[in-house]
């Protein structure tokens, strides 16, 4: 396992793990999480035995640097940054908000050979209540007046985690990992904002994205989220989805990592 530093079109460092070895493969992080916090350094250790994996911290969190400024096109560059620190092509897997980016970048271009995605937080029918306007802005005002343990809240509340569950994380110690980057949410919602409406995306939003998709469903997440991965597999042109029994929005490594090898060797 090996620690290494990238730097971005804009001049900002990213900090990624190189594992395993094999054809490259990124690994790309939903809200909240990096490669000290979440599920992707799992994952990569059921991967490296077929592939060379990467983790990275997106730009913000852990010991990546950042801008003053946001846009989502600052994380494609990101990711074009990595395709060529790994050799100039890539496979691409992301998670949750993280798909959603894989989703953009493959549209704008980027050198992945394929992508893979695992449940892209999408609302495309009635099946959920739309995100409230204002969600967005109260979280950034949350972080502007420092209270960034009420943002998390705020995020976690929409997600649909428990109320007990919030209750018992703030006095744990991964909460304080959640309150150090609180302050990338407001990226997050930069991406996923305009998928949160209750309306599908339009049938060309990824004209771009040439590369073979598989899209990723929990067989037990809720209905919206079901609906919307067979929403975007049908979307993306060379879309697929498979279902994964018995598994929710926090899927098992050790369930995932075979799905990955049989359709990235393909």
């Amino acid at each position: 396992m090996t620690t290494e530093r990238v730097v971005s079109k804009d001049g900002t460092t990213i900090a990624c793990t190189r594992v395993g070895s094999g054809p490259a493969l990124i690994i790309v992080d939903g809200a909240l999480c990096h490669r000290a916090f979440g599920p992707a350094t799992a994952l990569a250790g059921e991967l490296a035995a077929h592939f060379t994996v990467y983790t990275y911290d997106r730009r913000g969190r852990g010991e990546s640097g950042n801008a003053t400024s946001y846009d989502v096109e600052r994380e494609v560059e990101d990711i074009a940054a990595l395709i060529e620190h790994a050799g100039g092509s890539a496979h691409l897997f992301g998670m949750s908000s993280g798909g959603t980016l894989v989703a953009e970048a493959a549209h704008r271009g980027v050198a992945a050979e394929r992508i893979a995605i695992y449940e892209s937080p999408m609302i495309v029918d009635d099946t959920r209540e739309p995100m409230a306007d204002d969600l967005p802005d109260r979280v950034r005002r949350a972080l502007a007046e420092g209270r960034r343990g009420d943002a998390v809240k705020l995020f976690m509340r929409y997600v649909g985690t428990p109320g007990p569950v919030i209750a018992l994380l703030r006095v744990m110690p991964p909460w304080r990992k959640l309150k150090a980057v609180a302050h990338t949410l407001p990226h997050d919602f930069a991406l996923v904002a305009e998928f949160q409406r209750g309306t599908p995306p339009a049938a060309d939003r990824w004209a771009g994205a040439e590369a073979p998709a598989l899209v990723i469903a929990g067989g037990k997440s809720p209905e919206y989220l079901r609906n919307a991965q067979r929403r975007l597999a049908s979307t993306l042109p060379k879309g697929e989805l498979t279902v994964l029994p018995g598994q929710t929005h926090m899927v098992k490594a050790k369930v995932t990592a075979p799905v990955l090898v049989d359709f990235f060797r393909r």
